[in-house]
Formats: structure tokens, C-alpha cells, sequence
């Protein structure tokens, strides 16, 4: 078991969360989709204490297993993410603007976030497994 520890509390908070691009658009192909994995990649190493376990991306959802110490909200961490990355792209793809409206709004209100417990192995397994070449890489 990888348990993280903030000083005398032990802790390992998985939690899997799966997010979806505004309208259920089809926009993550494959190298959209390995550009947006990469933006995903490095907003979560800046954010203190996050981690990605594993993560993929198919053309209209991004699923992850991410690693969240106690003192961070759930919901503080994937305001920032889906914030940040929706910014990051339409920066990088003004051709996008077109489809997704002039307010950079990339992904739909909502996400669905589950803990993943002593069942890892196999979340990680049914991410990993979802579509060749969706993994995340750093």
C-alpha cells in the first residue's frame, strides 16, 4: 500500500474522475488527445502533493486516477485543472474558438468523481485498457 503521510497522519486519498469536453464534442483525437494529456500531466506536478496514478484520454472524455492529499478539496483541484487546461488549449488552437464559443468554456459544467479504495488495480487496469495509445505519458 503506498501510504503518503502528513506528519503524524498516514493517508492515501485515490480518487478516479472522469470529465467530458463541452456538447460531448469529439475533440480529443489522438494528438489533440496526447497534447491534452500533457497539459493535464504538468498542471497536476505543479499542484503541491497531486499525483497522477494513471490517466487516458479518448476523443470525448479524459479519465484519471489521481492521487489528492487531505488538505486539498477535490473540488479545488479540478476547478484548477479543467480552468487552467481549457486556457492552456484554446491558447495553443485558436481554430477551436469556432466550436466552442468565444468564452474558452473547453469542458462541460460537472465531473464524475469516485474513490477508488483498495480496488486500484483495477481501476488502473480499466483505464489502461480503455483505448491503445489514450494513456497518459509524461
Amino acid at each position: 500500500m503506498n501510504e503518503k503521510s502528513l506528519a503524524p497522519t498516514g493517508w492515501d486519498c485515490v480518487y478516479r474522475i472522469v470529465w467530458i469536453p463541452k456538447y460531448r464534442r469529439k475533440v480529443l483525437h489522438q494528438e489533440s488527445g496526447r497534447e491534452v494529456g500533457g497539459v493535464i500531466w504538468g498542471l497536476v506536478e505543479k499542484k503541491t502533493g497531486c499525483e497522477i496514478v494513471e490517466g487516458g484520454v479518448c476523443i470525448d472524455r479524459v479519465r484519471v486516477c489521481l492521487r489528492i492529499p487531505p488538505k486539498c478539496a477535490v473540488s479545488d483541484v479540478m476547478g484548477c485543472l479543467k480552468r487552467k487546461s481549457a486556457l492552456a488549449l484554446c491558447d495553443r488552437h485558436p481554430e477551436w474558438r469556432s466550436r466552442i464559443g468565444r468564452d474558452r468554456t473547453f469542458w462541460a459544467r460537472g465531473y464524475y468523481v469516485s474513490t477508488v479504495g483498495l480496488n486500484e488495480a483495477a481501476v488502473r487496469k480499466y483505464i489502461a485498457d480503455q483505448e491503445d495509445g489514450s494513456r497518459f505519458e509524461r
